[in-house]
């Protein structure tokens, strides 16, 4: 069955829908015809030329990136910086471009439910919920338990291991055990007073403000930031198992890479590392 833009589209409007984004989001086709045919696509994080770059080594015809390649309006497209050089090659190349951001941010079974679940957590509820007509269970965040508490150095073994990273940052005190965690992945700074009231023992997330760390030391409530690339990175995956399986249902003759080139934004430099030079 020959598969179009707008066929992919509908498609992932069904398990994440557009209209569950922000309203200071842009999803959804951003590049691209709907009615150009798909036959393979890469799917990422962020709309970098190096994940472009790896779409046409590839030959994926279609990029989907949870981060939107246009954020702000534009007023102009400036082929000499980043945002404007991505533009010029996608539409040069005539590769599709489609941004999963907050939609999948608040869908069942979205971006908290992946990083929910590679940790073990069971009864996952939404932790910042909303009403959406026709869905159940929408919502940023989730709160979830462990069948068994962990040690709190045991739960940080897993978080490094889940999230690929080797060093996170820890607001106010570790309890001793945790059985039960609030989560969001990506930039889930404001949600910390609602992970408190939720009655979790610590919240997980990225991007957490100074202002809200002070806030978490005097509460007596432990927050830790994983990084934005590591708590969304297990997204990629759903999204992949998402299109697979909608790909069979649908009879869709559709190759699914993921991303091999992305790597975090930051990398964390030692002061020791520089005393021994």
């Amino acid at each position: 069955m020959t598969l179009q833009v707008k066929d992919l589209l509908e498609g992932i409007n069904g398990f994440a829908p557009f209209g569950l984004a922000e309203s200071w989001d842009n999803v959804g086709l951003l590049i691209g015809r709907p009615d150009r045919e798909v036959h393979s696509l890469l799917l990422g994080l962020d709309p970098t030329l190096s994940l472009l770059e790896e779409a046409l080594s590839r030959g994926a015809d279609t990029l989907i990136t949870h981060h939107p390649c246009i954020f702000h309006p534009l007023s102009s497209v400036n082929t000499a910086t980043p945002t404007g050089a991505f533009l010029e090659k996608a539409l040069e190349q005539k590769i599709n471009v489609i941004a999963c951001h907050t939609n999948l941010d608040s869908a069942v079974e979205g971006v908290s439910d992946a990083l929910a679940e590679r940790l073990g957590l069971n009864g996952l509820r939404p932790l910042h919920a909303m009403d959406f007509p026709g869905m159940n269970g929408v919502g940023l965040g989730r709160r979830g338990s462990f069948p068994v508490p962990l040690s709190f150095p045991d739960f940080l073994k897993r978080v490094f291991d889940v999230l690929g990273v080797d060093t996170v940052q820890v607001a106010g005190p570790a309890p001793k055990e945790v059985k039960t965690i609030a989560l969001c992945g990506g930039s889930g700074s404001e949600f910390a007073e609602d992970a408190l009231r939720s009655g979790a023992d610590l919240y997980l997330s990225a991007e957490i403000k100074h202002s809200t760390a002070r806030w978490a030391e005097e509460s007596g409530f432990c927050i830790i930031d994983g990084t934005h690339y590591g708590t969304e990175q297990p997204a990629v995956a759903l999204l992949a198992d998402k299109l697979e399986s909608l790909a069979q249902e649908k009879g869709w003759e559709l190759k699914i890479f993921q991303a091999e080139s992305e790597r975090p934004a930051f990398v964390f430099v030692n002061k020791e590392d520089f005393n021994q030079k």
